[in-house]
Formats: structure tokens, C-alpha cells, sequence
């Protein structure tokens, strides 16, 4: 989020060829304090989407949770 970004945070997860990816880690750091290598171009945005998908399920299922509590 933008409290993360503002404190150089971010977590970035990088898919693509090593070497480049080595290269752009220097500037990536400036950034975020976690810079993950995935592997071959688009590994990186197949993380990032598992990630948002399992903070998804974590969302829903809190929110049922809640609603169920407030039900009984």
C-alpha cells in the first residue's frame, strides 16, 4: 500500500533473466526491503497474483466469520 511504499517497504517479486533482474536488484532496493526472484518471465506476476488471491480468501473468510458471530 502507500504507507509501505512512502517507508520503502514494498515487496517485490520478479520474474525474467537473471542477470537483468541482478542488474535492476540495486534499484528495486531503493524501493522495497523484500526483492524475491521468481525465475523465467511472468513467474514474478503469477506470485504476485497467489498472493493476492490467498489474501482474498483470508478476507472472506474473516468476514464470514464476523458475520456468523454477530448472528449468534
Amino acid at each position: 500500500g502507500v504507507g509501505a511504499a512512502r517507508a520503502g517497504n514494498l515487496t517485490f517479486m520478479v520474474g525474467g533473466v537473471e542477470q537483468e533482474f541482478d542488474a535492476a536488484k540495486e534499484l528495486l532496493t531503493c524501493m522495497g526491503s523484500n526483492i524475491v526472484y521468481c525465475g523465467e518471465v511472468g513467474t514474478g506476476q503469477a506470485a504476485k497474483i497467489c498472493n493476492n488471491m490467498l489474501l482474498a480468501i483470508s478476507m472472506i473468510g474473516t468476514a464470514e466469520t464476523m458475520n456468523l458471530g454477530i448472528r449468534f
